[in-house]
C-alpha cells in the first residue's frame, strides 16, 4: 500500500550503499505546509496540509514485499513518467488523484484515504496465479481458474484477485464476498472498484495493443476523498504491471517456452533462481553492476514500448536538489 512504513533496517541499508552508484535513494525535504510524511517501498509522500500529496518515485525497487539493498538508476522517473501518462490518458473514463507533475521524478495530487484493500485484475495465468494453479488451486480470491491451462495462457476473461496488506510480510489474498462480510469495502464501493478496475484495464489493453504488446495483468489503488472514489498511486507501471510481446507471444507459447516479457518478473525470477522468496532467514543475492545495469535498461525499455516516447534521462547531478526546488516552485506558485 501506498503508506507501508519501512522498518529501520531499510534506512540503514540505504545510508550504507548510498554512494555506492548514480541512484535517487531517497528524500528528506521539509516543505511549505508539511503535515506528514511516509516512505512507501519506492515512493517518499509528502502530505501538504491534509489537502495535496506530494509523490516522489525514488530508484527503491522491492520484490516479494521486501525493499532490495541495491537500487535501480532512473527507474524513479521511469516509473513516475508512466504512470503520468496513462493517469492522464484515463482520467476522462476514470477519476484520479493526479494534479501535475513538476519534476520527472514527482507527482503531486488530491490527499485521498486509500483503501485496504489492492484490484488486482488477470487476464492471463501468470506470477502469483500460475504459483498457485501449480500447486493444484483452482480457486484464487474467490474467483475460479478452469482446468487444462498452462503457464501464460489467457484466462476466458480477465479475472480480479483482490489482496489487503498484511500487518507484517507479503500481500493476503482475499475474495470479495471476505472484503464486503470484513467491511473492509462497503458492496456499493466495491462495485464501483471492480468496474473502475476492468474499465482500467481495458484501457491499458488497448494502449499496449496499440504498441505491440500485451498487457497481461496488473493492479490499482484507489482513495475516497469527500464522498469520491478515485483511482491513486500508480498505474501500467513495470512496478505494478507484467506486459508481454505481442509480435512472439503465440509462437512462444506453443512452443511451451518462457514468454518475453516486460515487468519485474525478471527481478523476481532471478532471486527465485539465487534462494530468495522474501521468506524468513532468507538472504537476499548481491545484485551485481551488470545486473542492475540490464534492469534499468529493462525500465527504460518498457517505458519505450508503452508509451512510444523516447526516455529522456533526468539530470542526476544535484537530483535531491532538482527535485526540492521544483516541487518548491510549484507549492509557491499555488493560490
Amino acid at each position: 500500500m501506498l503508506f507501508f512504513k519501512l522498518n529501520s533496517y531499510f534506512s540503514q541499508t540505504y545510508t550504507q550503499i548510498a554512494h555506492m552508484e548514480n541512484a535517487l535513494i531517497s528524500t528528506n525535504y521539509f516543505l511549505k505546509n508539511q503535515k506528514g510524511f511516509y516512505r512507501g517501498k519506492v515512493r517518499d509522500v509528502y502530505n501538504i496540509n491534509d489537502k495535496l500529496l506530494v509523490m516522489v518515485a525514488c530508484d527503491r525497487i522491492s520484490a516479494f514485499d521486501v525493499v532490495l539493498k541495491r537500487a535501480i538508476p532512473f527507474k524513479g522517473q521511469v516509473l513516475n513518467q508512466i504512470a503520468s501518462y496513462f493517469l492522464d490518458m484515463a482520467s476522462a473514463s476514470v477519476p484520479n488523484w493526479k494534479i501535475a507533475s513538476p519534476d520527472p521524478n514527482v507527482t503531486v495530487g488530491h490527499y485521498c484515504k486509500p483503501y485496504k484493500v489492492e484490484m488486482v485484475i488477470r487476464g492471463y495465468l501468470s506470477g502469483h496465479a500460475w504459483r498457485e494453479y501449480k500447486l493444484g488451486k483452482r480457486v484464487i480470491c474467490g474467483v475460479k481458474m478452469p482446468d487444462g491451462l498452462r503457464e501464460n495462457d489467457p484466462f476466458p476473461s480477465p479475472i480480479i484477485t483482490p489482496t489487503i496488506k498484511a500487518s507484517q510480510g507479503h500481500d493476503e489474498d482475499i475474495s470479495r464476498a471476505e472484503i464486503i462480510e470484513q467491511q473492509l469495502v462497503s458492496e456499493k464501493e466495491y462495485e464501483q472498484l471492480e468496474a473502475y478496475t476492468h474499465e482500467l484495464f481495458k484501457i491499458g489493453t488497448e494502449a499496449a495493443n496499440k504498441q505491440q504488446l500485451i498487457l497481461v495483468d496488473t493492479k490499482y489503488e484507489f482513495g475516497n476523498k469527500d464522498g469520491q472514489i478515485l483511482l491513486i498511486d500508480e498505474i501500467h507501471t513495470p512496478d505494478s504491471s507484467r506486459y508481454f510481446y505481442k509480435d512472439t507471444y503465440d509462437e512462444i507459447q506453443n512452443k511451451n517456452q518462457q514468454q518475453r516479457q516486460l515487468s519485474k518478473e525478471f527481478v523476481r525470477q532471478w532471486l527465485i533462481e539465487n534462494g530468495f522468496q522474501g521468506n524468513e532467514g532468507e538472504l537476499q543475492p548481491l545484485m551485481t553492476d551488470e545486473f542492475v545495469n540490464s534492469v534499468t535498461n529493462r525500465y527504460i525499455e518498457l517505458f519505450e514500448q508503452i508509451t512510444g516516447n523516447k526516455f529522456v534521462k533526468g539530470d542526476y547531478e544535484n537530483i535531491e536538489t532538482r527535485i526540492e526546488n521544483n516541487i518548491n516552485l510549484y507549492l509557491n506558485n499555488l493560490n
